[in-house]
């Protein structure tokens, strides 16, 4: 008989709407207009995003994915000690389900801690894991892992998941104050398991943050109907061009919004008023694609040491184990 999964809702949703007042708030009032990509998911942008992960562009999910499926004994192997497995932005039941069989088969794994801001996908990642691993204890957290690592439990050694390559989507500032305080929430002996993106030929790149059918273009002009919907805005969607650039200096792909006409934005949940000129740019996105020596360092200067690292043969994408 599975053992219930048990929750803890540490970020509700007044808290989620005062996070969007003010990103949306200080975003909209610089002069070159942001806004972050964790508001494209509501339901919709969700739905959304699953379409993009099918796309034949979209490389990103499914190397991560054929990654996984071949070293996820050898990552078990090398964390055999992990007793739980805690999973940062609780993404593909296809990744998890990997990781938690291998851990299972090679170690002493019992719980998964599944964290997310989104209770609803929460939910949904533990219902699925329960019905899988009847065995394992499964308790999730509702918070924002930028800024609440140390609500995370702590009953066992850990082994933390961050896949996806959304560690790219963290600016270098925000992405050394990050590595820096799960360093600090981690205990010796415990380890870090990240998918990043590599740095690979523009031309493969792009397409996949704008593929031919418009999906994520679609995706992309999503956080203006969540801005709609939720602070009342009234935002025409249809009136912004989405497009993606790579920035070989940043090595990153961004992803932006442009007007294709002068207009004024409302905004009277913040009684904000934005107005934009034609091909006035909203950046929604950043997508740092890594070097591995580079994150090597980056890990080594936030206190953890590599243990292994694992590519696919187009280096397009690279699984990293590191020890705290």
């Amino acid at each position: 008989m599975a053992i219930a999964p048990t929750f803890d809702i540490q970020l509700t949703e007044a808290d989620l709407r005062e996070q969007l007042r003010t990103d949306v708030l200080w975003g909209l009032s610089s002069r070159r207009k942001w806004l972050p990509s964790k508001w494209f998911y509501d339901a919709r942008g969700s739905k959304l995003f699953d379409l993009i992960t099918g796309l034949p562009e979209y490389y990103p999910a499914r190397t991560e994915r054929a990654l996984l499926h071949g070293c996820a004994d050898e990552i078990a192997r090398q964390a055999s000690g992990a007793t739980e497995l805690v999973e940062l932005g609780s993404g593909s039941p296809e990744k998890t389900r990997l990781l938690l069989n291998a851990l299972s088969a090679h170690g002493s794994l019992c719980s998964y801690v599944p964290q997310d801001v989104s209770e609803s996908a929460l939910r949904a990642a533990a219902d699925w894991a329960s019905d899988e691993f009847p065995y394992l204890s499964i308790h999730g957290i509702v918070s924002d892992f930028t800024t609440m690592l140390r609500a995370l439990p702590h009953g066992g050694r850990r082994l933390v998941a961050l896949l996806g390559g959304t560690l790219g989507n963290l600016a270098p500032f925000d992405r050394t104050a990050f590595l820096g305080e799960l360093h600090r929430v981690l205990t010796p002996g415990e380890q870090v398991l990240v998918g990043v993106g590599l740095v690979t030929d523009p031309a493969v790149m792009i397409p996949a943050y704008d593929d031919a059918a418009g999906v994520t273009a679609e995706f992309n002009r999503n956080v203006l109907h969540v801005l709609n919907d939720r602070l009342g805005a009234d935002f025409d969607p249809l009136g912004f061009e989405h497009f993606a650039v790579w920035d070989p200096d940043l090595e990153w792909v961004e992803m932006r919004l442009a007007a294709t006409k002068p207009m004024r934005v409302t905004v009277p949940d913040l009684d904000l008023v934005a107005d934009f000129a034609a091909g006035e740019q909203i950046r929604t996105e950043i997508s740092a694609k890594f070097r591995l020596p580079a994150l090597r360092n980056e890990l080594a200067a936030a206190g953890f040491r590599t243990r292994r690292a694992w590519a696919d043969p187009d280096h397009r994408f690279a699984l990293v184990l590191a020890d705290r």
